[in-house]
């Protein structure tokens, strides 16, 4: 069997914050403690070894959910750096569908941390049928 990669692409752009404590950024949408659900394509029935890479800014604390498909992945989902980060996180608890999916990050409510989702990047592997590379040199 032939597998290829491939991916999703989400823009969030949003800051998760509660309203006293938010910070200052013009590229980010307001989300208060969720995004709302981003839609993105899985263009197989049987889509393998998924994970997300995820760039987070000035994520304080652990505990915040990354939600696919309405359910949070199992373990903790974006670790706590200061600044800019990039986190890949296992798709694991939930499982990815052929056709439309939602992705959704949700800050814990008990906490007072603010931060920023940019861009999500959701990955899996794929089976190709009748997919050859190259053929061999001679035939």
């Amino acid at each position: 069997m032939t597998e290829r990669a491939t991916y999703a692409t989400v823009y969030l752009g949003a800051q998760l914050a509660p309203e006293e404590t938010q910070l200052e950024l013009d590229w980010a949408d307001d989300a208060g403690d969720r995004t709302d659900d981003h839609e993105f394509e899985v263009s197989t029935d049987d889509p393998r070894e998924a994970y997300l890479e995820i760039q987070a800014f000035d994520v304080g604390e652990y505990g915040h959910e990354v939600l696919v498909n309405g359910e949070p992945l199992s373990g903790f989902d974006i670790p706590p750096n200061d600044g800019w980060q990039l986190w890949t996180d296992t798709v694991s608890g939930v499982d990815l569908r052929e056709g439309t999916n939602t992705l959704a990050i949700a800050r814990d409510p008990d906490s007072d941390d603010a931060f920023a989702v940019g861009t999500v990047r959701v990955h899996w592997k794929e089976s190709v049928d009748g997919f050859r590379s190259k053929d061999p040199i001679g035939e």
